[in-house]
């Protein structure tokens, strides 16, 4: 009764507040109340339909035999089924129960038809997917797939189990997002897999190198450009352990020069929207964190892995956690992406893993020479004429109505974009990749690391930095993907000439020469975004301006000071306050502000921040001030370059090794030439004045960085009632758990700690709950815990009778 009673009031405040920001959200009228509040068919049926019944049992089309799942106190579905297909039919089927809208709205976001569920406003987000080829590739990847394949199968019967939901499924159930939209939910096909597939490509591997450069050579000339946004990162603490980690690559600057006029005729092309997009993604990323020790260097001498992927943080979450159990074939427990039967990041009775966005560059865009500037029907390639792909894209709203109708274009190497006065083709692998479910699937049954990553090595698309560790205590690591072999200079971050056919691709990198470590001397393995191998030891082009290290420096460092790590410790440097950015940046800070003695303000700031531990903890009141200040120092450094991209903090960092470099330079004050140390006083008194200006005197007590920097997790939909908003936590920018200052939605998606002993144990938590439904109790259930940065041990059963089941669901066959 009690968490009915949670529920209704969650409800009802939803239901107000929705009124209210509705129809600022651009979703269209403000959905009948009264239909809402209908006590026999409204929203009071979601209450009452919150919680599953204690046990139920539903027919579920083409099942081989009868599939038992049981729900642990933690809503976590253990799935025992008697052939793989059938766990997958039940996985659809329960994820469908829990998740019914999530599932379709990351489908349509991938599939360009948004505007059919949310209307018109949804219009520019399914231009984006159509014209970089989503559909189009998931179409042509489903193609592909062989009937008899195990791949086409699996997602057939994954489909069979979401719909299989579907047809049970009452009116008392349909979701509250539904309800609010006016819509029923559509039917699951195998594409839509295929569809949420390449949606996570859309955030994991895109790639504006070229743009960046380009916006940098129209303003300081293209040498300039090259060095500020470099092939290889100042600081080497690659993924593939090193002699020498970490090693420092002198930062060499040439001065601001002359803007360059090819660049200045490129940037014409390119709209302002996907400049401002590059600009918005550059500097120090968030990322993913993942790492593993060896058992010597393990207190209880059992190998230890540690996952902690930061994505978007929504609700529910990206995540859904599951236990598949077939005899004698796979028992595998994790987190699954609602949408890909597969366990994406978990663990099996013998091996654990997780991954880290690798940050390779594996999106090229040429300049082709089209026939028609206006409407292209053949591209010149070789001295020849090559006939154009065209494609009608229809796009219908909530009641199939024609919102727009868009003509696309191909050539052989992917969608042609028209960007002012020219047409730009782009090659992306996430388009020409199978989902990689078949290879998790595969590495789910292997029973040790060096299997598991055999298993992995048909995992192409989005690259990944995959790390495994297994109970006879094999750690191992691998940058894994298709990583594309380019002809002439080898070069992706440069727009490309179309006109020839060898600037194309002319392949991709062996397996065996991929970025990997296994069973490294030094005992323990890290991943972090960096750079996965030292320049000195491997030429060919990866990626460029690969984010700072700061998170894998600090991880490293954590790592070779402790030779008795435990579970307790993983844990524990999951929520690592410390930085290694601060630990560079701030003794220059405060040597510059001892300069400018007189100066009574600039004293008074470096005297707080020399208080300041250095650490983002929730009550401390020194990295607003880093942080401001360090905002500021990068507008006057970079002044040269705005508006448009920056580069990043690895850039600057190298630059405070040359006191007197032209970039110090305010461009904006022509009568004095400002060096390193004016620059950053400057800086430091502009933050100081900033934060005043925002929070008061320090006295005040309003610097707590816990008040500046909430961390927000938003419903799908962008409903502040159904969200989680103004969440204290530790952790900033370049941090082990790493935010940004101003409250945004990114953060750590899934803890996980694997020990793996005699007997597996495995502990994590993720931001939210496993139901949809803001009406139950596990809709936002384990927040708490994650806000105080505790695991839950996680239950690993061999049998259902090892559970005390919160409830139970058979699924059988038709008869």
């Amino acid at each position: 009764m009690r968490d009915e009673i949670v529920g209704m009031f969650r409800l009802l405040a939803a239901l107000a507040l929705t009124a209210l920001c509705w129809l600022a959200s651009g979703l269209g009228p403000v959905p009948p109340v009264g239909d809402l509040l209908d006590p026999t068919h409204g929203i009071w049926t979601l209450v009452r339909t919150a919680e599953p019944p204690r046990d139920a049992t539903v027919i579920v089309p083409r099942l081989d035999a009868d599939v038992r799942v049981i729900f642990d106190d933690r809503a976590v579905p253990h799935i025992f089924a008697s052939t793989e297909l059938d766990a997958w039919r039940a996985l659809g089927y329960v994820t469908a129960r829990d998740r019914l809208f999530q599932l379709e709205l990351q489908a349509r976001a991938g599939g360009g038809t948004l505007t059919e569920l949310l209307g018109a406003a949804a219009l520019p987000a399914d231009r984006e997917a159509r014209e970089l080829g989503m559909p189009r590739g998931a179409e042509r990847l489903l193609a592909a797939l062989p009937d008899s394949s195990e791949g086409w199968r699996t997602l057939d019967g994954y489909a069979s189990g979401v719909n299989a939901y579907l047809d049970k499924m009452t009116a008392a159930e349909l979701p509250l997002e539904y309800r609010l939209l006016g819509r029923r939910p559509a039917r699951w096909t195998p594409i839509q897999s295929i569809y949420v597939f390449m949606r996570m490509g859309h955030t994991l591997a895109q790639s504006d190198l070229e743009l960046q450069h380009l916006a940098a050579a129209v303003r300081v000339g293209r040498v300039a450009a090259e060095a500020l946004f470099p092939l290889h990162a100042q600081i080497q603490e690659p993924i593939q352990p090193s002699a020498d980690d970490p090693r420092t690559i002198a930062t060499v600057l040439p001065p601001p020069g002359a803007p360059d006029s090819v660049a200045i005729e490129a940037l014409r092309s390119i709209p302002p929207a996907a400049l401002a997009r590059a600009a918005a993604r550059n500097g120090d990323a968030l990322g993913s964190n993942n790492w593993a020790v060896a058992p010597a260097r393990a207190r209880d001498h059992a190998a230890l892995l540690a996952g902690d992927p930061h994505l978007d943080l929504t609700l529910p979450s990206i995540w859904y956690e599951a236990h598949i159990v077939v005899p004698d074939a796979v028992d595998v427990y994790g987190v699954t992406i609602p949408g890909i039967p597969a366990v994406i990041l978990g663990f099996n009775r013998d091996v654990a893993w997780s991954f880290t966005n690798t940050e390779a560059d594996v999106m090229d865009r040429w300049v082709e020479q089209v026939d028609d500037p206006l409407r292209p029907t053949a591209y010149r390639l070789d001295g020849a004429w090559e006939p154009v792909e065209r494609r009608t894209e229809i796009y219908r709203g909530t009641h199939g109505e024609r919102l727009a109708t868009d003509t696309l274009r191909f050539t052989h190497r992917g969608p042609l974009t028209r960007v002012g006065r020219r047409w730009i083709s782009t090659r992306w692998t996430v388009l020409e990749s199978s989902a990689g479910s078949d290879a998790l699937r595969a590495a789910a049954r292997t029973h040790s690391a060096a299997a598991w990553m055999e298993a992995m090595a048909g995992f192409r698309a989005p690259p990944q930095n995959i790390l495994v560790a297994d109970r006879a205590g094999t750690i191992a690591i691998r940058s894994t993907g298709w990583f594309p072999v380019r002809a002439d200079s080898g070069r992706g971050d440069r727009l490309r000439d179309g006109t020839i056919r060898t600037s194309d691709w002319i392949g991709e990198w062996p397996v065996a020469e991929y970025p990997q470590a296994v069973e490294p001397a030094q005992g323990f393995l890290a991943s972090a975004n960096q750079e996965p191998r030292d320049p000195r030891d491997e030429h060919r082009y990866l990626g460029a301006d690969w984010p700072p290290p700061w998170r894998a420096l600090r991880i490293n460092a954590l790592l070779r000071a402790d030779s008795q790590v435990t579970v307790e410790t993983m844990r524990r440097w999951q929520r690592d306050p410390g930085s290694a950015r601060v630990e560079r940046f701030l003794p220059f800070l405060l040597t510059a502000a001892a300069t400018r003695g007189s100066d009574t303000t600039l004293a008074h700031a470096a005297r707080l921040l020399a208080a300041w531990d250095r650490r983002y903890t929730t009550e401390n009141e020194g990295a607003i001030l880093f942080e401001l200040a360090m905002r500021a120092v990068d507008r006057r450094t970079w002044d040269e370059l705005l508006p448009g991209p920056t580069p990043s903090g690895m850039i600057l960092s190298g630059l405070l090794d040359d006191s007197k470099s032209a970039w110090w330079d305010d461009q904006r004050t022509p009568q004095r030439v400002e060096d390193r140390d004016e620059i950053l006083s400057a800086g430091l008194r502009d933050g100081y004045r900033e934060a005043i200006q925002r929070y008061g005197s320090p006295e005040l007590g309003r610097w707590r960085w816990s008040r500046v920097h909430p961390v927000g997790i938003w419903h799908l939909l962008h409903l502040p009632s159904l969200s989680a908003l103004g969440l204290s936590v530790p952790g900033g920018p370049s941090t082990l758990s790493p935010s940004s200052m101003d409250g945004g939605g990114e953060g750590s998606s899934w803890r996980m700690v694997v020990e793996l002993g005699p007997t597996v144990r495995a502990w994590g938590t993720y931001p939210g709950g496993q139901s949809g439904n803001p009406a139950s109790v596990r809709y936002d259930d384990r927040l708490p815990l994650w806000v105080e940065g505790e695991l839950a041990e996680l239950k690993f059963p061999r049998r259902p009778e090892e559970l005390q089941p919160r409830s139970s669901l058979r699924l059988t066959a038709e008869r």
